[in-house]
């Protein structure tokens, strides 16, 4: 019986891979991956690794959960070393528990490889820190796929109204309902919103704005993408590293 490695891929950079994912990928008999992994980091595995996509998208999902649960366990079965490669870490909205317990459940050995979250990393990449003395001095991961209109929504819309920053990840598609909740709720409709695609990589695309224009403004952006709300954005401007480096490429 093998074992179960829930691994984060981290937020795009191949670069920002941890050494200890690295190193398990490597060693990997089998890697199951999602979409949002760089597949770059593929190429890290050695040539006769299994690679299985069960990657997910807004609104279509390629393989129901509980059948990569199963293939997680069916694999472990068979080979000694089975990599579940997420994007970002696999704690933060990617479902790396439920894959756990459905292991734990069955006695299969699993270990977690935390990876580099994209609601800290990517906001770094654009010049954006998630806290700053004198401007936010906490910060919040709120889930964009749960509406803001849902009867019985396990998220505290309320409490949104206190100046911290706030990161909406996989948000894209309802930001419209996202930010006219918020104006709903009493937060200011002129705070600072930036909305990053394909966050430290190459391609990233970032459109800022306020919450009461962000809508319109971000139209056109492809997913993936991050919302980040709060003063912060305002910081942009005078600490934008990445860009100025990629001018220098």
């Amino acid at each position: 019986m093998g074992k179960v490695y829930i691994t984060g891929a981290g937020p795009g950079d191949p670069e920002l891979l941890t050494v200890k994912a690295f190193k398990i990928i490597q060693n990997a008999d089998v890697i199951l991956y999602d979409r949002l992994i760089n597949e770059e980091i593929l190429n890290y595995r050695k040539k006769e690794a299994i690679l299985i996509y069960v990657g997910k998208e807004d609104g279509k999902h390629t393989i129901p959960q509980q059948e990569i649960n199963q293939f997680l366990y069916d694999y472990a079965l068979q080979y000694d070393v089975v990599v579940r490669l997420k994007g970002g870490d696999p704690f933060v909205f990617g479902r790396g528990g439920e894959e756990c317990l459905f292991l734990a459940e069955r006695g299969i050995e699993f270990e977690v490889i935390p990876g580099v979250t994209s609601a800290i990393s990517v906001p770094a990449y654009t010049g954006i820190p998630v806290t700053h003395r004198g401007i936010a001095s906490s910060f919040r991961v709120v889930t964009g796929h749960e509406a803001p209109d849902k009867e019985n929504s396990s998220i505290d819309w309320e409490s949104m109204k206190a100046n911290e920053t706030i990161v909406f990840l996989m948000g894209l598609h309802n930001i419209e309902k996202i930010m006219d909740k918020l104006i709903q709720i009493g937060k200011n409709p002129k705070t600072p919103v930036a909305v990053i695609h394909a966050g430290t990589t190459e391609n990233q695309l970032v459109i800022v704005g306020e919450i009461d224009n962000i809508s319109k403004l971000a139209k056109d952006v492809p997913t993936p993408a991050l919302i980040v709300i709060g003063d912060v954005v305002k910081l942009r401007d005078k600490i934008n590293w990445f860009d100025a480096k990629l001018l220098k490429c």
